[in-house]
């Protein structure tokens, strides 16, 4: 599940999506576990909840699905999940964030500092990467229905800092702490969204050769196979 906008696009282009659909699905159903577990189990109450079975269903997982991990809440009290953040160096230059849900934070960290080393990288210290990157809120709507002018304003009006819009949707972009807020606002006029997420975005992107992004696509598969990382952001263009 890494960095949504680009990374995911690029799995999809590769097939692999219906293959990871176990792995989705099971990182999807740790993080709303952790959600109800930490809150209420009344999405309506629990903006946290509500992102993750949003996200849940936008990844076509079975509602049957969402209701044993929201359940599952109520067993294994004594086991803790903390949302940790890794900050690494890949190769030509290239810098990760990743984002892990994990019950082992010394399982996790050097998981990730193997792979990165594996790859010609390196695992940094906090705050070694994090400068390269904002943090904000990201929302898709489909064209249909909005024209631009629609959809900024409506943007704006719900607080958010900027709309843009591509060929295929709009896209909203809010500080990371009015991220649900905004999301409420929006929700309130649309029906559903394409995705909705918190997201790093480099301040500046990296070009990357075909060669290049083998490599660095590579890095991303492997760490999206660690069920520990939910989660990676890069300052990378990935050309294929």
């Amino acid at each position: 599940m890494a960095g949504h906008s680009h990374w995911a696009g690029i799995k999809h282009k590769k097939g692999r999506q219906d293959k990871e659909r176990a792995k989705i699905f099971s990182k999807l159903s740790r993080e709303i576990t952790v959600a109800a577990k930490l809150g209420a189990k009344d999405p309506d109450s629990n903006p946290r909840l509500r992102a993750a079975i949003q996200v849940a269903k936008q990844s076509n997982m079975p509602k049957d699905n969402i209701l044993r991990a929201i359940n599952k809440s109520e067993m294994n009290v004594n086991q803790n999940y903390q949302n940790l953040r890794y900050e690494g160096f890949g190769p030509f230059n290239s810098a990760f964030i990743i984002e892990t849900l994990t019950d082992n934070k010394n399982r996790s960290a050097s998981k990730i500092r193997t792979i990165l080393e594996k790859n010609d990288g390196r695992l940094g210290v906090t705050g070694s990467t994090s400068h390269l990157f904002f943090s904000c809120g990201v929302i898709h709507v489909t064209k249909e229905k909005f024209s631009e002018e629609e959809m900024l304003n409506l943007a704006i009006n719900a607080g958010a800092k900027d709309c843009v819009s591509n060929q295929k949707y709009h896209e909203i972009i809010s500080k990371k702490e009015d991220f649900y807020k905004v999301k409420s606002e929006i929700e309130k006029k649309i029906d559903s969204l394409i995705y909705s997420g918190v997201e790093w975005r480099p301040h500046e992107y990296l070009d990357m050769s075909k060669e290049q992004s083998e490599k660095i696509i590579k890095i991303l598969e492997i760490l999206d196979e660690d069920d520990d990382v939910q989660n990676t952001f890069i300052n990378c263009n990935i050309n294929i």
